[in-house]
C-alpha cells in the first residue's frame, strides 16, 4: 500500500471510530506512524485528505446503490442509502459535508451528480414521464433526511422502523410499497 493510501485508510478508520470532530492531520499522522508533516506531501490541506477519505466512502456507497439504480429498483437503492447511514454514520456525515469538501479534490460530485441523473432517468422509466428536477431533488432530500435522522439515532424515540417511513416516502413519490407476504397470500 502506498503512503498516500495508508493515510486515507488510517483517516477512514479514525473517522469511523471518533467522528470528524475527533480527528486531525496530526492524529492521522500519529496513527499512521509517520511524521506530522508527512500528510502534507500527499495532501496540501486537511480538507484534501478528508476529500480522499470521503471519496472512498462514496465509492463504497456507490457499490451499494449503483446496481439498484441501474436495475430501476428505487426502493433497494433508498434502503441501501438508509442502511449505509445507519451502519457508517460518521462516513455518512462526512460525505454530506459539501461545505467542508467543496474544492478539496476527490471529484466527489462525479459520483453524486451521476446518482442525481440516474434518479431522474429511473423515475422517467418507471413513471413514463420526465420528472421535473425539483421532483428528483425533493425525493432525494426526503431519503437523505430520513437517512441523516437515522444515522444520528434521532428516529429511535419514535419507535418507528425507518424503513417503514421510507416506504411511505417512496409511495408518496409514486413508488408503490411492497406487498407483505400475508397480503399476497390472502389475495
Amino acid at each position: 500500500m502506498s503512503a498516500r493510501d495508508h493515510l486515507v485508510t488510517v483517516g477512514t478508520r479514525l473517522l469511523e471510530e471518533h467522528g470528524l470532530a475527533g480527528i486531525s492531520l496530526r492524529s492521522i499522522a500519529n496513527a499512521a506512524g509517520v511524521s506530522h508533516g508527512a500528510p502534507r506531501r500527499y495532501f496540501p490541506t486537511y480538507q484534501a485528505l478528508l476529500a480522499a477519505v470521503a471519496r472512498g466512502g462514496l465509492e463504497d456507497l456507490d457499490a451499494e446503490i449503483g446496481p439498484a439504480l441501474a436495475a430501476d429498483d428505487l426502493r433497494a437503492a433508498a434502503r441501501a442509502y438508509l442502511s449505509f447511514a445507519r451502519t457508517r454514520p460518521e462516513m455518512f456525515a462526512l460525505i454530506s459535508r459539501h461545505d467542508l469538501l467543496e474544492g478539496a479534490g476527490g471529484n466527489l460530485r462525479e459520483i453524486t451528480g451521476r446518482w442525481f441523473a440516474d434518479l431522474g432517468a429511473l423515475l422517467a422509466r418507471t413513471t413514463g414521464r420526465t420528472p421535473r428536477p425539483e421532483e428528483c431533488l425533493a425525493l432525494w432530500s426526503g431519503v437523505h433526511g430520513l437517512a441523516a435522522l437515522t444515522s444520528r439515532r434521532a428516529t429511535e424515540p419514535t419507535g418507528i422502523d425507518p424503513t417503514r417511513a421510507l416506504d411511505v416516502l417512496l409511495e408518496k413519490h409514486g413508488t408503490p410499497a411492497p406487498r407483505s407476504r400475508g397480503a399476497a397470500r390472502s389475495r
